[in-house]
């Protein structure tokens, strides 16, 4: 066991990943202490865990709810608020690792600004990488951080690579459980609801990912992560839907062999072994029943899940593309999920961005946030268009 007591900065503290997180540091309080807290909107949810793990720092979503912080809390508890509030949680001093999970773009800069404080970072925000891949990883490597995977799919390749050499490689399995839709008829996807649309079979997770995963657009933004994490080009990412949602993912090596990770569905273990990495601490999760167990694997409809192919697309097309498909696609799902398109519409709005979007060279994370600022505007255009 380390000697030292990390301190963690937990970014986006009220959501699944960030409940979950917190769940692991419950159990193992001579490992880890809660140095700062960033957080959305759920206010009550947020004064119960300052009152549970005593944060040195906490950042709110508006300033209103920063005040009302302070009112509770007094002096004593240190706050911000609004898009400096999480960077401050990030870098304080204090902080050996940032918990990245932090929904959508916004976990970018907080990310980026705790690289470049020289905290480790425990990702749970995939579209960080979506987004800036290339500078993110040089700024990695630059600042000598450790950069571990939370994505059960990510951790589980990372897990599947140790001891391993990458030149052993032939390619990378991604699974995905292929969500509510994975049977229902071409005529029910396109009137699907929102409600129908967040029914996962197999998780539970935020609104947004949750859609995602309906239409698959998840499983490519974690293509484009994979091949940033592991520096693999996308004819070495496949991906299969597995329904039971029990292999997260899998290495196939040059011998024939596929290495794989089984575990049951519960975000708390890939979280426990990030913040404990090279060792393995107790998640909390139950333990795997392999008695009965039945393995289904096949290769994704591409006319159920044609969001799929639009992130392979992105990732070949390199630079700021695959920013420009993140901004559509949370521009599109927004949209969906207040029923101003159809589920269907989601895949028309972000192929139509893509179509007209060129990309430039990613060089800095202001190249990704103009992207994304452009992509944005054609994106809710096109919204009101299909609407």
């Amino acid at each position: 066991m380390s000697e030292k007591i990390k301190g963690l900065a937990i970014l986006g503290s009220t959501g699944s990943i960030g409940i979950n997180t917190l769940e692991v540091v419950r159990r193992h309080p001579e490992r880890f202490k809660v140095v700062s807290l960033a957080a959305g909107a759920n206010i009550g949810l947020l004064k119960k865990q300052i009152r549970e793990f005593s944060p040195i720092f906490v950042s709110a979503l508006t300033r209103e709810f920063e005040l009302e912080l302070k009112r509770t809390f007094g002096k004593r508890l240190k706050t911000g608020s609004g898009a400096d509030g999480p960077i401050q949680a990030a870098c304080h001093a204090e902080v050996d690792m940032a918990v990245s999970a932090i929904s959508g773009s916004s976990g970018l800069l907080p990310t980026m600004a705790a690289i470049r404080a020289g905290k480790d970072i425990a990702l749970a925000n995939k579209e960080t990488l979506v987004m800036a891949g290339p500078v993110v990883m040089d700024e990695v490597r630059r600042s000598g951080v450790r950069l571990l995977p939370v994505d059960s799919e990510h951790s589980a390749i990372f897990q599947a690579l140790a001891g391993h050499n990458a030149a052993d490689v032939r390619r990378i399995i991604l699974t995905a459980s292929g969500g509510p839709f994975l049977k229902a008829s071409f005529k029910g996807i396109k009137a699907a609801t929102p409600e129908q649309a967040l029914n996962h079979p197999r998780w539970k997770m935020g609104r947004k990912i949750t859609v995602d995963s309906a239409t698959l657009m998840n499983k490519g933004l974690e293509v484009i992560e994979a091949a940033f994490i592991f520096g693999l080009p996308a004819g070495k990412i496949s991906v299969f839907i597995h329904p039971q949602s029990i292999v997260h993912s899998m290495v196939e090596y040059i011998d024939g062999s596929i290495v794989a990770q089984l575990s049951t569905t519960d975000m708390k273990g890939p979280i426990a072994y990030a913040l404990s990495y090279p060792e393995r601490i107790a998640s909390g999760i139950s333990y795997l029943d392999l008695k009965g167990l039945s393995l289904e694997f096949k290769a994704p409809d591409p006319k159920r899940f044609p969001c799929l192919s639009l992130a392979y697309d992105a990732l070949k097309a390199g630079g700021t593309m695959p920013a420009a498909l993140n901004a559509a696609d949370e521009v599109a799902v927004e949209m969906f999920l207040k029923k101003r398109i159809g589920f269907t519409d989601i895949f028309k709005v972000i192929a139509g961005v893509l179509d007209e979007f060129k990309p430039a060279a990613m060089r800095s994370v202001e190249d990704a946030i103009e992207a994304d600022r452009l992509a944005r505007f054609k994106a809710l255009s096109l919204c009101g268009a299909v609407a």
